[in-house]
């Protein structure tokens, strides 16, 4: 992995279109307007096809425009439109790279549509890892009040067991401890480590896996200076007391990362990718293909996307 240029301080926030069929211009447009087209000293820029933002109603201006076209027709998505939308991601993350911009506000993309035009990617942390050049990148959501970051994302829970290494654990946790000081500058960052059964396995009497796989990644990490505990029984890892004593938690699967902080922060958590030489952010949330067009989509995720975006931007850059 090549070391990406360092942005300017004015450097421009850019908001890909995400699926058109979906919010995402809707949101894009929604929250560059909250912001007045600027948050900070970072200009806002739309990544995507002019006319799906025309559809959206924005007043013609500040687009980075892809070549492929798309069509928004609400609520209806097409595969049609997914070279403009892997488009979109590519450029800004190219100009990311490239040092044209401070960071990359993603809108939300229907994969399923996206595979069926021959997408390779599960969904946008690996695609965004592919371009990026770097072997793996992790998905953090995060908000005021809790951060969180799922060890295995989008697998059935059935494989989840097999899924969980003491190897994987380490990795993530040290991705995850070092943007919590870089990209959140917290100087000594505390990281609580969920179990995966029920008490953390009740010393064993409940499944194993907690004594024998996540409490040496535990062990390990302390050897190497990391202020971190675990495992945890989740079933108490999220209340107020409990989360006042930690700055992330480390999840063993989806739900049980996704449950907390959707449940505490449903319309301002945020989608942070770890581990990519640029910042990336995308709302909490998917496609909604069933409000698209109607005036009825939230955009305070994405606002708080991109207001944390801008935060991060500054923080890397030491400002």
């Amino acid at each position: 992995m090549s070391k990406p240029a360092k942005p300017g301080p004015d450097a421009p926030i850019l908001i890909t279109m995400g699926e058109p069929a979906g919010i995402g211009p809707e949101i894009a447009v929604a929250a560059y307007r909250h912001f007045e087209g600027r948050i900070g000293d970072h200009p806002l820029l739309l990544a995507g096809d002019q006319s799906v933002f025309d559809d959206a109603r924005f007043d013609r201006g500040a687009i980075m425009r892809t070549a492929a076209r798309g069509a928004r027709v609400p609520g209806k998505p097409d595969a049609g439109n997914a070279a403009a939308v892997i488009e979109a991601i590519e450029i800004s993350v190219k100009a990311a790279l490239d040092g044209r911009a401070a960071a990359v506000v993603t809108a939300p993309i229907n994969k399923s549509v996206l595979m069926r035009s021959g997408f390779a990617f599960p969904g946008h942390t690996e695609f965004l890892a592919h371009l990026c050049d770097v072997p793996r990148a992790v998905m953090m959501l995060a908000s005021h009040k809790l951060r969180v970051v799922p060890l295995t994302v989008h697998i059935p829970l059935r494989d989840v067991p097999r899924a969980i290494t003491t190897d994987s654990i380490i990795d993530t946790a040290t991705i995850a401890l070092a943007a919590l000081h870089t990209d959140f500058a917290i100087a000594k960052p505390r990281l609580a480590i969920a179990g995966l059964n029920p008490h953390a396995g009740e010393e064993r009497e409940l499944g194993d896996e907690d004594a024998t796989v996540i409490a040496p990644a535990v062990e390990r990490l302390r050897a190497q200076g990391h202020d971190v505990r675990g495992p945890l029984s989740a079933d108490t890892l999220f209340h107020d007391a409990a989360r006042a004593t930690y700055d992330a938690a480390l999840c063993m699967y989806h739900d049980q990362a996704l449950i907390p902080i959707k449940t505490l922060s449903f319309w301002d958590g945020v989608n942070v990718t770890l581990g990519l030489p640029i910042v990336r952010t995308s709302p909490d949330h998917g496609t909604a293909f069933d409000i698209a067009g109607t005036g009825k989509a939230d955009p305070r995720s994405m606002i708080a996307a991109v207001e944390m975006a801008a935060r991060i931007a500054d923080a890397r850059a030491g400002r």
